[in-house]
């Protein structure tokens, strides 16, 4: 075994996640960690798809989205992977998007009030 391989703790501890994080991932087959008795080993490999894995959520992609697209490169190779990225990206680029149009607004509406309010206080000083 020349590749460096890091222990679950190691894992936790590199990608700031938790443990009971890790256990789910590898739950729900985005890991598969090298098993030595009750201990986990991770490889380059499962250190790539973590990597991608919390990329992804920080993209606002689901767990599931995150599966698939890692299961797509498994079985169909590299045209197939980035076919599937390309809509996933294309999906949730429109919907960050207008999410960013709603904050906008929020953002507008929130400064209207807080300067409508700031002119009345200076109201008081005037009075």
């Amino acid at each position: 075994m020349g590749e460096q391989l890091l222990t679950f703790k190691e894992m936790c501890a590199r990608f700031d996640v938790t443990p009971r994080t890790l256990r789910y991932y590898e739950y729900i087959e985005l890991l598969a960690p090298q098993k030595e008795g009750r201990s986990r080993f991770y490889g380059p490999r499962e250190v790539a798809r973590m990597t991608l894995i919390l990329r992804g959520r920080r993209f606002g992609f689901s767990l599931e989205e995150i599966r698939q697209w890692l299961l797509i490169y498994g079985k169909t190779g590299e045209k197939s992977q980035l076919q599937a990225w390309l809509s996933m990206a294309d999906r949730q680029l429109a919907e960050l998007l207008r999410q960013r149009a709603d904050l906008d607004m929020t953002i507008d509406d929130l400064r209207a009030l807080r300067n409508t309010a700031a002119d009345e206080l200076s109201k008081f000083d005037e009075g």
